[in-house]
């Protein structure tokens, strides 16, 4: 998937990605987590700016509510 760095992407947007993660490698929210950190921003969470990153943190807890 390619992304661009101009744009900030959504709580919305993180909470399907992490979806597709945790049904495609049958693991917990924290394993997708953890596999978005590394996959998807590189190791560095500013990689895609701090609104980004932000979405990422509350799709995250949004995720943990669900679970």
């Amino acid at each position: 998937m390619v992304v661009n760095k101009g744009g900030n992407l959504s709580v919305g947007y993180f909470i399907a990605y992490m979806n597709l993660i945790m049904q495609a490698k049958q693991c917990s929210i924290i394993c997708a987590q953890q596999y978005t950190l590394e996959k998807f921003f590189k190791g560095n969470p500013d990689h895609f700016g701090p609104v980004t990153y932000a979405s990422f943190i509350k799709a995250t807890g949004e995720l943990a509510i669900i679970e």
